[in-house]
């Protein structure tokens, strides 16, 4: 199929991210299969459009840009884990900035958390993951793929803090200045702590499961 497929996938990847997300095709969405359903039914077709897209990528012809080496496997390993932690320590906790979060009006400046380390934890470990998979993975069809990624990441940033700002007002500029005076504190060390844990737990899980589904072992 030569570069068609990825070409194809790549554009429903695209698709599938802005058109279900446009206020008013979310709105008629939202009204006829619920909040829930919407999250749900969107987050299968996230899955499902990344697992063709990264499949792709490994059946559209061969470009080498960049010879491999086995520290560069070394250095992915390593980002992984990050990401995972950063993961763990970001789904579901208050954070005003950006999207991922939960009860906004629960967050404490003063014990902001990762959120302390940048606005947008879930697209730095998006950016981090694509940087990650980019450097040993040095052929053409990969690089476009991870290196869009991680530029959809920095675009999206800016993109929510010109909305989120502009729809906050003075309280976006009151909590991010308050969010930076301070350090890495979290609203509760012993729920940082398990949240930490979790995310190494997901990275194991990944270690384990990458062969099956991504039909490469991490491990060599």
């Amino acid at each position: 199929m030569g570069w068609a497929e990825f070409i194809a996938a790549f554009g429903v990847f695209f698709l599938s991210h802005s058109v279900p997300v446009r206020p008013k095709v979310k709105a008629w969405l939202v009204a006829r299969v619920g909040p829930g359903g919407f999250t749900l039914g969107y987050s299968i077709l996230s899955l499902a459009v990344l697992a063709w897209v990264i499949g792709a990528a490994g059946r559209a012809p061969f470009v080498p840009l960049w010879g491999w080496a086995a520290w560069q496997g070394h250095v992915t390993l390593g980002v992984m884990l990050a990401v995972c932690v950063i993961l763990g320590l970001s789904i579901g906790r208050p954070n005003p900035f950006s999207f991922g979060g939960a009860k906004k009006s629960r967050f404490d400046p003063d014990r902001p958390g990762i959120v302390r380390l940048t606005r947008h934890p879930l697209l730095l470990a998006l950016a981090l993951w694509a940087l990650g998979h980019m450097l040993p993975n040095g052929d053409l069809a990969h690089v476009i793929l991870f290196g869009s990624f991680a530029g959809f990441a920095g675009l999206g940033a800016m993109l929510i803090d010109r909305r989120k700002r502009r729809a906050m007002g003075a309280e976006w500029v009151r909590l991010d200045r308050a969010r930076r005076q301070v350090g890495l504190r979290p609203q509760s060390w012993a729920m940082a702590g398990l949240r930490g844990l979790l995310g190494v737990l997901l990275y194991a899980l990944l270690l384990w499961a990458h062969p099956a589904v991504i039909g490469v072992a991490p491990l060599g």
